[in-house]
């Protein structure tokens, strides 16, 4: 699975992940669900530095607020996945809990530096670390399924993405538990949690109308949120003048795109 040790320091781009469509097919037996998604590398990324010679996590940046340094971290499991120590520095400029999959990537990038393969064995342990590793180890564009352990590369596309991200945070686990408690709704966008969210914090639901109102469109919720996209490609006009209200009660509007490239020095 993985390669001889490195001794030496790196340092890599971790890049979002963005789920484009989503959809709940099943639950396993063990609590797990089941989806069928397509998911997409964002140019958006955090940057980790790697230093084998010293242990520990640290993190910094415009997203570091709230992101745990102690081991429930997925950089520490995946270090334990490979039986590997080094101190991680990460460099946040992802949302923390905005369904973008920021710790999942960060973790695969500490896979991919240990020499962690994309086999399908290799997938499957990535998957019981977290379930949006697999896809962040191999990145692009995927079409996403089981618990988010198959993982099939599809042709790249080239998009603008405006995201906006409320001053919100969502637990996954929370979502899910919300979506079954709910009799496993689906939904008439294109992800079957958006439901559930707007369940666990009420507050989702303002700022997706808001949202709306400003673009001409309901916006798409990204994962279990609390991050909300269009691919409508905005003006700057519409950027600055539409959402720029949005920005004053604490928003953030990052216009990105779409890559290839999941982790990259």
């Amino acid at each position: 699975m993985t390669s001889p040790p490195d001794s030496s320091a790196a340092r890599i781009r971790a890049h979002a992940k963005l789920t484009r469509t989503l959809r709940v097919v099943g639950v396993r037996d063990d609590g797990y669900h089941l989806i069928d998604a397509e998911m997409v590398s964002l140019d958006l990324h955090d940057v980790l530095t790697i230093d084998p010679a010293a242990e520990g996590v640290e993190a910094s940046g415009p997203f570091a607020d709230g992101v745990p340094t102690d081991r429930t971290n997925l950089v520490w499991r995946a270090l334990d996945l490979v039986d590997r120590t080094a101190k991680v520095t990460i460099d946040k400029r992802i949302p923390h809990g905005g369904g973008l999959g920021g710790g999942s990537t960060d973790a695969a990038a500490v896979l991919h530096w240990a020499g962690f393969g994309t086999d399908p064995d290799s997938l499957r342990a990535a998957s019981r670390v977290g379930a949006d590793i697999p896809f962040c180890l191999v990145g692009g564009r995927a079409r996403v399924s089981g618990i988010g352990e198959t993982v099939e590369p599809l042709d790249p596309i080239e998009r603008e993405i405006t995201l906006i991200i409320p001053p919100l945070r969502m637990s996954t686990p929370d979502v899910y538990r919300a979506w079954d408690a709910l009799g496993g709704p689906t939904s008439d966008g294109p992800n079957d949690l958006e439901p559930a969210a707007l369940a666990v914090e009420p507050l989702m639901t303002r700022w997706r109308d808001l949202i709306a109102q400003r673009i001409g469109e309901p916006p798409v919720l990204a994962g279990s949120g609390a991050t909300w996209f269009t691919e409508r490609e905005l003006t700057p006009d519409e950027r600055d003048n539409a959402l720029g209200d949005l920005v004053d009660e604490g928003a953030r509007v990052v216009v990105t795109t779409t890559t290839a490239e999941p982790l990259t020095p």
